[in-house]
């Protein structure tokens, strides 16, 4: 699972899964699934997203991770 904030458009985007995205749905104001081919869920778009949630906060509960990437913040991304 990967969370990928683009702060030129404000909109966090959660990707689930790997996998081309072939439909769309808006299911809430500024929140949109993406579907793979089988109709599953690979991702998650937030748009407003500094409104929507708290970027500067991201809290694991009960996670089976194993493995855990701290990307570097570009300065793209910044």
């Amino acid at each position: 699972m990967i969370f990928q904030y683009h702060q030129e458009t404000d909109m966090l985007y959660i990707k689930l899964s790997d996998g081309e995205s072939v439909e769309s749905e808006e299911v809430a104001d500024g929140i949109v699934l993406d579907f793979d081919a089988d109709n599953h869920v690979i991702g998650i778009e937030i748009e407003d997203a500094e409104n929507q949630v708290d970027l500067a906060h991201l809290e694991l509960k009960s996670m089976p991770v194993s493995n855990l990437i701290f990307s570097e913040r570009t300065p793209a991304a910044i």
